[in-house]
């Protein structure tokens, strides 16, 4: 952050580096269902970011001095595919993804009923296949569409957006030159239902007051984003139901014939 630049974020009007007004969200993109194989799966397209998330279980935890014999563990693995940047990433962990696994874990087990499954594993995995600022956010959010798709019993889910300052100016959803070049990233997530707000996190300067209106901007645009993710869910619940309807007369047609 706050790199120096000849660049231009914010014009006299108030208009930012992609044409967005300093309240406007990027464009978003949510689809469920998208993996056969995994329990739960969603795909989220965001600005230029382009997630896959996974969801496998409840499932017994290995190994099993990982196991609670209280409560399911909640395990995330935040990964940038060698090709999602324009500089090739070294394939693998690093510290950043290490870092944002745990904190997306840490808002995940937040909503989750872990209490129901005792020893379990619920294992979510995301995978960022083009990354443009915001993955974090962007990869927190598919996951919790796939944790409903795969059944998951939630108190609700939880969104992930971020705000903050570019050139003076609190600003909505950073894009990648304003992340790069702007004064301040402030990441969150909250849980819609009840506005608590599971993860917050700052990069740069802000004064008191424009973090305030940096967490109000994004907790705003949550609501928005979470009505996108039901809208997702949604549509994947239509089709479930259409594809057992199918099921159960071609069983009835083949009864019939017998």
């Amino acid at each position: 952050m706050s790199m120096k630049t000849d660049i231009k974020l914010i014009d006299d009007k108030g208009v930012r580096i992609d044409g967005r007004k300093p309240d406007q969200l990027r464009p978003i993109k949510i689809e469920a269902g998208v993996l056969k194989r995994a329990d739960g799966s969603a795909y989220l397209e965001w600005g230029k970011n382009k997630v896959l998330a996974a969801v496998y279980g409840p499932r017994e935890a290995h190994p099993r001095h990982l196991q609670d014999s209280a409560k399911a563990i909640v395990q995330c693995r935040y990964n940038m595919a060698p090709f999602s940047v324009g500089d090739r990433k070294r394939p693998g962990p690093d510290r950043r993804s290490v870092e944002i696994s745990k904190i997306i874990s840490e808002a995940l087990e937040s909503v989750i009923l872990t209490e129901l499954f005792p020893r379990s594993s619920i294992d979510v995995f995301i995978e960022v296949l083009q990354a443009n600022a915001g993955t974090r956010c962007a990869g927190l959010t598919a996951a919790s569409v796939a944790l409903a798709d795969a059944g998951i019993p939630m108190k609700d889910l939880v969104v992930g957006c971020a705000a903050g300052k570019v050139e003076g100016t609190v600003v909505l959803d950073l894009g990648k030159e304003e992340d790069n070049f702007g004064q301040a990233d402030v990441p969150l997530a909250i849980i819609p239902r009840t506005g608590e707000i599971v993860l917050l996190q700052m990069d740069g300067d802000m004064t008191r007051e424009e973090l305030f209106n940096a967490i109000d901007m994004a907790k705003d645009a949550s609501l928005r984003i979470y009505e996108l993710q039901k809208e997702a869910l949604r549509r994947r619940y239509a089709i479930v139901a259409e594809e057992e309807k199918e099921e159960i007369a071609s069983m009835e047609e083949i009864k019939e014939e017998e």
